[in-house]
């Protein structure tokens, strides 16, 4: 059985985001060679998801795991990407198309944005850690739930740093803003702010949050501001982007949503046309029990 593996961008106005992106997946090629990897976005560029699938299947494939390289489960993967899948079921009724989970809260992920933070520490000590603020950017969502994750990671790299303390922000959507989580910062006592972008890869929000930062620099001048690095080609990328495809590859993990009776209802589809058992290797009660477990149970629907 030929089978592909297609990863899904989110996709930007930004070209450098777009190229970012697609020089990630080549780099994936590179290193698993003996492996087919396409790559498509959700939206704002091409090639689209319908695009990604087409591509796949002409390319003989009988088997496409899609892999969302998305951090957040909220309406894209959870809804949008699931009906993209169905049309392509519908399209392709001989083709086993997998959906794996979004990035998620992978326990790498704490291990990501700890290195990120340590790059503009390197030359402090333990007591200057301490006296140290950072800011967790998100892109933030209108679903709660993904919002709720940010804050979760912001309290485990808490602990991870050992820092003053970690203040979560978001770009927009939903507050607060990056205003708002500096200033909490400097209100606290801390002597220095880093911002950590919970951000794959650059794009038009990541060019404008450091002009921002550079305004707020200007507010602030007797405490220093840094912007960390966004994900990019960091290596931990590279090994959770493969870990979720190797779980819905192997049938481990798939993500909740492409399966979820509840989203079929919430996209007026009928019931009967979607008779998919929630097995508990499908769909965790508790959707998501820790970090630590992040491999053996199923990631939110």
């Amino acid at each position: 059985m030929k089978e592909i593996t297609l990863f899904i961008g989110h996709g930007s106005r930004d070209v450098d985001g777009n190229e970012e992106f697609l020089n990630f997946v080549q780099n994936v090629r590179q290193q698993m060679p003996d492996q087919h990897f396409e790559a498509c976005f959700l939206e704002l560029t091409t090639p689209t998801i319908p695009d990604g699938i087409d591509v796949c299947v002409r390319q003989g494939a009988e088997r496409i795991v899609v892999v969302p390289v998305i951090l957040l489960a909220a309406s894209h993967v959870k809804l949008e990407i699931p009906e993209f899948l169905d049309a392509a079921r519908r399209k392709y009724p001989n083709v086993d198309i997998v959906y794996g989970r979004n990035i998620g809260l992978h326990e790498q992920i704490i291990d990501l944005l700890s290195d990120r933070f340590h790059e503009q520490v390197t030359t402090l000590s333990a007591e200057d850690i301490r006296e140290t603020a950072i800011v967790l950017m998100g892109r933030g969502s209108s679903d709660p739930d993904a919002n709720g994750d940010l804050y979760k990671l912001a309290r485990l790299l808490w602990e991870r740093t050992g820092v003053l303390t970690v203040e979560v922000c978001f770009t927009g959507i939903t507050f607060p803003r990056l205003p708002d989580g500096v200033h909490r910062a400097v209100s606290l006592g801390a002597k220095r702010v880093i911002v950590v972008p919970y951000f794959l890869f650059t794009g038009v929000l990541m060019k404008r949050m450091n002009d921002v930062l550079q305004e707020l620099q200007d507010a602030h001048p007797t405490v220093p501001l840094y912007m960390a690095e966004y994900f990019g080609m960091h290596r931990r990328l590279f090994d959770i982007v493969l870990n979720r495809r190797e779980e819905a590859a192997h049938k481990q993990a798939f993500m909740n949503c492409d399966l979820c009776k509840y989203r079929k209802l919430a996209s007026h589809e009928h019931s009967h046309e979607h008779d998919h058992a929630h097995t508990h290797e499908h769909h965790s009660p508790n959707h998501d029990h820790s970090l630590a477990h992040s491999e053996q149970v199923g990631s939110r629907g």
